[in-house]
């Protein structure tokens, strides 16, 4: 005990905040953190465990000994277990060996408020700081403007270790090198926002990040947490955005985790029931604890304040929403009012979003919520979840379904493809399609489109055409934007050698020319979330497989028309009914010459004529290439 020094960072308040499930900057108390007592240099360290009777750190300055530096407990009733301990300093590995009431159960646990742990399959905590000195002021001072939901948003979904090897070496690529190559394509391919996989450190790399065992430590296999810093800042400095895919739905069982962590259910909830999720075989949070809920926030809080992300795609809401979620009768129990929603769930995630709305106003929630549960992404004093955004899964389904189809028996499918936009406003929908469209047997996007060579590429353009042009936000996951053939393996790179051949570089170069259609037409984004800015042209042309419809932005005379020709069938003098008159001009078409396309086009302005059609005043005809989408900007 004597080489442990009473010290503490918590003040009477900051423990009724904390038993209260109401402070949310824990990381600032919690874990390790290098600290001056009475002149002598060391580290502080605290840890939740309130089933303990004894706590010990033990690390590589005391050769793993428990025992020799032993922690004190709190008077306070609070569970905490903390102390200073002299001539420990950066870089130190540890962990905390917990000796339970229960048993006497012995537990060796990393910190869960670690900075930095070591790279698996290692499982310790490393005592860092970093003195990092940001250079993004430019982007946060401008962020509320880019991250606003009347602002474009188009999403690049990345996994760091499979976007790009270092192939002499046969190695990931550091954050550094990360910093350079992948914040110079996102740039050129003309994104807004790069989303991560989970970075959060995590021991099992077929789990890609989503089963965690450090919460607030960057995985080591990509570099130092300063690091991250440095790529996330490069990003800010190219003008992208950054969000960080956030799991607060469950954990593994591994034994250096949050599992049983002082020989108690402390993190999980205790009836398996709710504790225990079948299909990952992983454990599931108890929001109904104060302080579990305390340290879940403190973590989204924390990577927005400490690593200035753009946003938190919230992951598996769907799973922690609903108490017979992948369970048969008998295996949940109904909440108070005998129904199957998770009360605690729905009062986390609206105390989670309020709080971080107020901390950071710029930045966005996105849901993963593949459910009807209503207003996800509807404010909380309305009765929503408070999050900025929600995945529209219902979109994404329906439309690879409908791409999947030889286009002979589309008209027969035509609902699949209109459908979207009965419940399109019903939420803040981005439209995704991600990592969890490319594996499993799915095929890759480009794997799933009918025809020959030609075809699977011009459904391919036609489909991201339509996506693009589809009110909401967008979302693509790495490799789908040059069209990779084989199906996404987290352990090798994507198939970059694709680009040596042209129907790839015509995609990509498409690709990025869609994006920056999308950014500079202000009706494809400023009311994408409003019905106001969608109007149906025709949507009951099955015979034909078209669809029709205007895009509406602030400005009527930024007002678009898109024209969607689903078949392989060019369809000349083609009639579509508009609002006004004046004239049309094609401003873009998949089909271009450029894009791997046959290059049918209307090169001219068409006049628009006083003839009623699809119920409008005004009617103009023009033709429609094949398997395309087509975009058309009012001239007077």
């Amino acid at each position: 005990m004597a080489h442990v020094k009473p010290y503490s960072l918590f003040t009477e308040f900051d423990i009724n905040l904390f038993k209260a499930g109401k402070h949310f900057r824990l990381y600032e108390k919690f874990g390790s953190h290098l600290v001056t007592v009475d002149g002598i240099e060391g580290t502080y360290f605290a840890v939740w465990a309130p089933s303990a009777k004894q706590v010990s750190v033990i690390g590589d300055f005391n050769y793993w000994m428990e025992g020799e530096h032993q922690l004190n407990v709190r008077w306070d009733s609070s569970g905490i277990w903390e102390g200073f301990i002299p001539m420990v300093g950066k870089g130190a590995i540890y962990k905390y060996k917990i000796q339970s009431h229960h048993s006497d159960i012995k537990t060796e646990k990393a910190d869960p408020y670690a900075r930095r742990a070591e790279h698996p399959p290692k499982t310790a905590s490393i005592v860092w700081e970093d003195s990092y000195k940001w250079k993004d002021s430019k982007w946060m001072k401008n962020r509320k403007k880019n991250n606003a939901i009347d602002a474009p948003f188009s999403v690049y979904e990345v996994h760091l270790g499979s976007w790009k090897k270092h192939v002499e070496e046969d190695r990931f690529m550091s954050y550094y090198e990360l910093a350079d190559d992948l914040v110079k394509y996102v740039q050129e391919m003309n994104f807004t926002h790069v989303e991560l996989m989970p970075i959060m450190e995590y021991p099992y790399d077929p789990s890609w990040g989503y089963q965690l065992t450090g919460y607030f430590a960057p995985t080591s296999r990509y570099g130092y947490p300063e690091e991250f810093k440095y790529l996330v800042d490069k990003l800010h400095q190219a003008g992208v955005g950054i969000i960080l895919d956030w799991v607060p739905s469950h954990f593994p069982e591994d034994a250096h985790g949050l599992g049983f962590f002082d020989g108690s259910n402390l993190y999980e909830h205790p009836d398996r029931r709710k504790g225990y999720h079948q299909d990952w075989k992983s454990l599931i949070f108890n929001y109904e604890r104060n302080e579990v809920r305390s340290f879940l926030i403190s973590n989204a809080i924390f990577w927005l304040d400490q690593y200035h992300a753009d946003g938190l795609r919230v992951d598996a809401v769907a799973s922690m929403l609903f108490l017979d979620y992948s369970r048969e009768d008998g295996e949940w129990e109904p909440n108070i009012y005998g129904g199957r929603e998770n009360l605690a769930v729905i009062d986390f995630l609206k105390q989670l979003n309020e709080e971080v709305y107020a901390s950071f106003p710029d930045v966005q929630t996105i849901a993963e919520e593949s459910t009807a549960f209503p207003m996800v992404s509807k404010p909380t004093f309305l009765g929503g979840l408070g999050f900025g955004m929600k995945w529209m899964m219902g979109w994404m389904h329906d439309t690879l379904e409908y791409f999947a189809k030889d286009p002979v028996y589309r008209k027969y499918h035509h609902n699949e493809i209109t459908f979207s936009l009965a419940y399109a406003f019903t939420e803040n929908f981005m439209l995704p399609l991600s990592h969890d469209e490319v594996v499993y047997g799915k095929n890759s996007i480009l794997g799933r489109m009918p025809g020959d060579e030609w075809q699977r590429f011009a459904n391919l353009r036609l489909l991201y055409g339509y996506m693009f042009t589809h009110p909401g936000t967008k979302l693509l996951f790495m490799g789908g934007e040059f069209g990779q053939y084989n199906e996404w393996d987290f352990q090798e790179s994507l198939d970059w050698n694709l680009l040596d051949f042209k129907p790839h570089q015509d995609v990509q170069n498409y690709f990025k020319n869609l994006n920056k259609l999308y950014k500079s037409t202000p009706a494809l984004y400023e009311k994408g979330f409003s019905h106001e800015g969608f109007e149906w042209i025709s949507y009951d042309d099955y015979e034909n497989c078209v669809i029709s419809y205007i895009r509406k932005g602030y400005k009527e005379e930024e007002n678009v028309v898109v024209v969607c020709n689903l078949t392989p069938a060019v369809r000349k003098n083609y009639k579509i009914g508009v609002p006004s008159k004046g004239k049309l001009k094609e401003v873009f078409n998949s089909d271009a010459k450029e894009f791997g396309g046959s290059g049918i086009s209307n090169s001219r302005q068409i006049t628009i004529k006083k003839d009623a059609w699809n119920g409008k005043d005004y009617s103009a005809e023009i033709t429609l290439p094949p398997l395309a989408v087509t975009v058309f900007e009012f001239k007077s």
